[in-house]
């Protein structure tokens, strides 16, 4: 074997997303999170906006922290849910003005209860309505969500690939997906995108698994196959108190594989908890 067959890839551009606290508890979590992974330089951070937009200030306190006293280049989250386009835009421009650059356009989860969205009646009615929206304005840098398993309100991939590229279209500059459970199913929607002549760049969604029962639940709600084998393969690590020890092998080989696979960059959806996410990274050679 040659020295460069055996050499390692190159690590990819990470980033990570969180969510902003609604308690003096959640507040130190959020700290301590960002304390850890702060040192391992990602290319950027995203910070959430709950259902029906129901964090906005807290979502915008939170960037404009990170930003300030992190020194992180945050990509803050902006959906269509419960505003006017006047106050979506404004929103947009309180970012800029707390130095964001970047923005992560959805269109939004409804208000628990709602059942589904609503536009409202002098608002964005569509993630392609913002992101042209905000492309119009010049200001930013702009990613879209993309779903390697169908979402729930699409009728299949063909239809999400399809979406994805009116997005690309308005002026979306990368995606990040839904978390997924296969390596191979981020490269068959890969391979759909670019098949679509989709060229940005899609960037995989990673969720190291905490708690495997509570992500079995999560993926039910979001239409997110579960595979048989890894069920059982979670359930034989749970039985004998590795739950923990084998969520990390297991992220780590389908990251293994997606970088194997041509993939630059990760993105980490850390629910706030930087363990799992740093024992991934320093298997994978990414370390402070």
């Amino acid at each position: 074997m040659t020295a460069a067959s055996s050499a390692r890839p190159t690590p990819p551009r990470i980033s990570f997303e969180f969510f902003p606290p609604q308690s003096i508890e959640a507040t130190f979590r959020l700290a301590r999170t960002v304390d850890a992974l702060t040192p391992l330089k990602p290319g950027f951070v995203s910070v959430t906006y709950g259902a029906g937009g129901t964090t906005r200030t807290l979502t915008h306190d939170a960037v404009a922290t990170l930003h300030k006293i992190y020194g992180l280049n945050v990509a803050a989250h902006l959906t269509c849910v419960n505003a006017t386009k006047e106050e979506t835009l404004a929103i947009a421009d309180s970012y800029y003005e707390a130095g964001v650059r970047e923005i992560v356009a959805l269109r939004g989860d409804p208000p628990k209860g709602a059942g589904q969205f609503t536009a409202h009646k002098d608002g964005f009615s569509s993630s392609v309505e913002l992101v042209e929206a905000l492309a119009e304005t010049g200001k930013f840098k702009l990613h879209v969500g993309a779903y390697p398993d169908p979402h729930p309100e699409s009728g299949d991939t063909d239809a999400d690939v399809a979406y994805l590229k009116r997005k690309i279209q308005a002026g979306a500059n990368t995606a990040i997906t839904q978390f997924f459970f296969e390596a191979d199913t981020y490269f068959r929607f890969r391979d759909k995108c670019a098949a679509a002549g989709i060229t940005k760049p899609i960037i995989p969604g990673i969720l190291p698994i905490e708690n495997w029962n509570g992500v079995k639940k999560f993926a039910a709600r979001c239409g997110t196959p579960v595979p048989d084998s890894l069920d059982a393969a979670f359930n034989t690590a749970i039985a004998a108190d590795r739950e923990r020890a084998y969520s990390i092998e297991n992220c780590t080989k389908m990251c293994e594989a997606l970088i194997a696979g041509g993939v630059e960059d990760l993105h980490f959806y850390t629910l706030n908890k930087p363990h799992l996410t740093s024992a991934v990274l320093e298997n994978l050679g990414i370390t402070a």
